[in-house]
């Protein structure tokens, strides 16, 4: 089980870290959508909560209809920063070379002019080796900067990409590697692909059906509801406390210091309100409002203050002047390391599921092979079902149980069987990608009833407004939970 620690990290991350995580924990990936027009948000919300809460490094793809597959590929890898030089060296480089690796260079027809000047001895102010043949240092400088594919890969409507950009995708995500020009590349240990989708709901956003099935689970996110909260915080950072050059400036600058930044955070902010990026205006305002009223201002004002002479028009000493205290700084978000994220993938492999709970599981499934909303061929397949009883015991650790429980398998289904659900009469529009090339949508007529003689009408007024999310309340309502 879980400590408590890692537990108060669980419980403070949001919804779209909980995708993450469950995807960690079990080594697979997610698709992720929301509204159309905040699509860019999220990607760059995915994109620091890659590097701040898990501290992975991320790659974002934009894919249209025209992607090809060497864009794809590019778009995967990342280049390592340098190594930083040693501590202990800190003598500038010399522009001169040393006279032997003058030799090695002009074999290579890479040297100097014969007239060049070379010092006889290695100078004692390189910081290091720089022959590309010298491996004393760990590698060349070549070597470093090899780019390397991504832990965190965003994909931004893969679903627009053409169908050989998604099958490349499926490829990647089957065998954690990607043939290039030039090389093979392989993904990292820690590895997660997301695809980002824009559709209105959890139930629309799809890719290729392949591609589609092999995904673990799904979020639809909320833009006005849930927000951008590391993007909040990045275009809104909270006030730090004032330091001493701030305490001991005059008046006048103090006041127009703080009047130019309020404004210039306020436009920042208004500028982002549209999207669904900001919070409402009110708490903005409240936010800056103590700055308004602080004694920068009052002395700017210039009323209310009593005469004093020329000779004793000094600033008060540091220790008199009355100092507004500043407001608490934001809980640090939560960081877990790969040791955590290993602990509790080996919880979620351990946590017992019971006969009932397995019974559950299978009834659900059953339930919803045999909905009549439910197009037939949909992707309720078995790897579909693998990922039920994963997903369900990769929640028991989070919730600090070592056993599968049936609300953690609802749960599990919503997640699961979100985006893999057709239903009849939808067209499956976002299924194909590249411009409508893909799977066409089932219609009525392939709906159950009807194929037994039930007019199209009347189905087709019975299942009216139906859609992926009904029909999985629907099923958790009507299988038995076990007591």
């Amino acid at each position: 089980m879980a400590d408590e620690q890692l537990l108060d990290k669980i419980h403070n991350l949001s919804d779209l870290e909980l995708a993450v995580l469950l995807s960690l924990i079990a080594r697979e990936h997610c698709l992720v959508s929301t509204e159309p027009d905040s699509v860019d948000e999220l990607a760059e919300e995915l994109r620091l909560i890659a590097s701040k809460t898990f501290n992975l490094s991320s790659a974002i793809i934009s894919c249209h209809a025209h992607t090809t597959l060497d864009e794809f590929a590019t778009g995967l890898f990342v280049h390592p920063a340098r190594t930083p030089p040693s501590p202990g060296n800190t003598r500038s480089v010399s522009p001169y070379r040393p006279r032997h690796e003058q030799s090695q260079l002009s074999v290579g027809g890479l040297g100097p002019s014969p007239g060049s000047y070379f010092p006889l001895s290695p100078s004692p102010r390189i910081g290091g080796p720089i022959s590309p043949i010298s491996s004393s240092a760990g590698g060349s400088s070549s070597q470093l900067s090899q780019p390397r594919i991504a832990n965190v890969v965003l994909a931004k409507d893969l679903d627009r990409a053409p169908r050989a950009v998604q099958i490349q995708a499926l490829e990647l995500l089957r065998t954690r590697r990607i043939f290039t020009r030039t090389s093979v590349q392989t993904a990292p240990k820690q590895f997660l692909f997301i695809a980002i989708v824009g559709a209105s709901s959890i139930g629309q956003a799809r890719v290729t059906p392949h591609l589609n099935d092999f995904f673990y689970l799904s979020h639809w996110h909320d833009p006005e509801e849930d927000g951008f909260p590391y993007l909040d915080e990045a275009f809104n950072p909270p006030p730090g406390p004032p330091n001493d050059k701030d305490v001991n400036d005059d008046a006048d600058d103090a006041a127009s210091t703080t009047s130019s930044t309020s404004v210039v955070k306020l436009n920042r902010h208004s500028s982002l309100g549209t999207t669904g990026l900001g919070i409402p205006s009110i708490d903005h305002q409240d936010h800056w409002r103590p700055r308004k009223n602080s004694t920068a201002s009052t002395a700017r004002s210039g009323t209310n203050l009593p005469s004093i002479p020329p000779q004793q028009q000094q600033p008060p000493p540091k220790q008199q002047q009355p100092q507004k205290q500043p407001n608490p700084p934001p809980p640090p978000h939560p960081t877990l390391t790969d040791h955590e994220i290993s602990h509790l993938s080996q919880l979620s492999l351990t946590a017992h599921t019971s006969i009932a709970v397995t019974r559950y599981q299978a009834n659900i499934v059953s339930f919803l092979r045999t909905h009549r909303a439910i197009a037939p061929g949909s992707s309720i397949s078995t790897i579909a079902t693998q990922h039920l009883a994963r997903l369900s015991g990769s929640l028991a650790p989070l919730h600090g149980l070592d056993y599968v429980t049936p609300a953690l398998v609802g749960v599990a289904a919503r997640k699961v069987y979100g985006h893999r659900l057709r239903v009849v009469g939808i067209g499956a529009h976002g299924e194909g990608g590249g411009g409508g090339v893909g799977v066409v949508g089932v219609g009525m007529e392939l709906e159950r009833s009807v194929q037994w003689g039930s007019e199209v009408g009347v189905v087709r007024g019975v299942l009216e407004g139906v859609g992926v999310e009904e029909v999985l309340e629907e099923v958790l309502g009507a299988v038995r939970v076990p007591g």
